[in-house]
């Protein structure tokens, strides 16, 4: 056995390891976890119905229902009730208009002297022009980057016809989004169907949904699948498809590598529940949006609330309590009335169409 002269190297080393031999305190600090925090903020809109421009609260909407941020960072709000397509500052919240009148119509030519009749969704293709789905003329518009209006699709009558884009016949078009090919799918919530545009030949198909544009909750292949009154839609990095299912209470998924639609998430039952996506329930999604991680988010007009679905297919409530109300602050504690458009900034702010608030809401991330 070694004495313990013979062990003070091994000893005086295992005291380094435990820092008994220390003189004073430690310099290291601990570590602080960050803690994320989610605010919502009013962006825009008195709360009363009106047209009026301004900064802020000054600023007024009728029943904003769309939202979409161009490559600048401009927000750009589908006035619905005022069938105008305004755009505002994200950092001043000053509020201008840019296409449409004011005044119900269907006219095409520069975008101030333009007309729409219920400007519902918007969506900004690669070049900067934006695309208008103009749901009471039942046609889509588009206001070029020079900014002059003309009709992409729809014969502005009511029903349910493919073929050449200016013939064929729409019915309360709403979401929409383009693939990487630039060809943009439009959610119809009257039809019951995906239609596609094929902007390079201007003709329309039916993507996704019953040819009988029949309203039904069935999941299987493009043609045989149903939905019934689907409102907003959103892709993913991949380019799959995601469908807010308005009456199913619940998001479908198009697949479009096996052109097969599936429930995404929602049991298909009325409910604010939380959880595995499956099993998770909803009331009335309608806007759906992806941010830059791919967790998706669902706006719910009868729930008041944001939902998020995470990568790893959990549901929680991102904002709202579900009471409906205006209040601003801490996510969880915030109020809506009635959420339905949804969009992302580059920053992961989120900006909020709240229709019956008349307002635009922001939830924006800090550390």
């Amino acid at each position: 056995m070694k004495t313990l002269k013979q062990n003070t190297p091994l000893i005086f080393a295992i005291a380094i390891g435990f820092g008994i031999f220390s003189c004073g305190k430690s310099t290291v600090k601990p570590k602080t976890q960050t803690q994320t925090i989610f605010t919502v903020t009013t962006l825009a809109g008195s709360g009363t119905a009106g047209t009026a421009n301004g900064t802020g609260t000054a600023a007024s909407f009728s029943s904003p229902s769309g939202v979409a941020i161009s490559s600048g960072g401009t927000l750009y709000v589908a006035d619905f009730g005022n069938s105008l397509v305004r755009t505002v500052n994200t950092s001043t919240g000053a509020v201008v208009g840019f296409a449409g009148t004011g005044v119900q119509g269907f006219l095409n030519g520069a975008a101030a002297s333009a007309k729409f009749n219920g400007s519902a969704n918007i969506v900004f293709d690669k070049s900067g022009n934006l695309f208008i789905a103009d749901e009471q003329n039942n046609a889509i518009r588009e206001v070029s980057a020079s900014g002059n209006v003309t009709t992409v699709a729809g014969s502005g009558v009511s029903g349910y016809l493919d073929g050449p884009a200016s013939t064929a016949q729409f019915n309360h078009p709403e979401g929409m989004v383009f693939d990487a090919s630039g060809n943009l799918y439009v959610v119809e919530s009257a039809n019951n169907v995906v239609r596609k545009i094929n902007l390079s030949t201007s003709t329309v198909s039916t993507y996704a949904g019953s040819t009988a544009g029949t309203a039904g909750f069935n999941n299987g292949t493009l043609s045989a699948a149903t939905f019934h009154s689907p409102y907003g839609i959103a892709m993913d990095a991949s380019g799959n498809m995601y469908v807010a299912d308005i009456v199913n209470n619940c998001v479908r998924k198009i697949t479009v590598s096996t052109g097969v639609v599936s429930t995404f998430a929602g049991s298909g039952a009325q409910g604010l529940t939380n959880g595995p996506a499956a099993s998770a329930t909803f009331y009335y999604p309608a806007g759906v949006a992806f941010d830059s991680k791919g967790n998706l988010y669902i706006a719910e007009l009868r729930n008041n609330t944001i939902r998020e679905v995470s990568t790893t297919g959990t549901v929680t409530t991102y904002a709202g309590t579900g009471a409906q109300g205006a209040t601003d602050g801490l996510a969880a504690a915030a109020t809506f009335y009635q959420p339905i458009g949804l969009t992302f900034d580059s920053n992961d702010n989120l900006y909020i169409a709240d229709e019956y608030n008349n307002k635009i809401r922001k939830v924006t991330i800090s550390h």
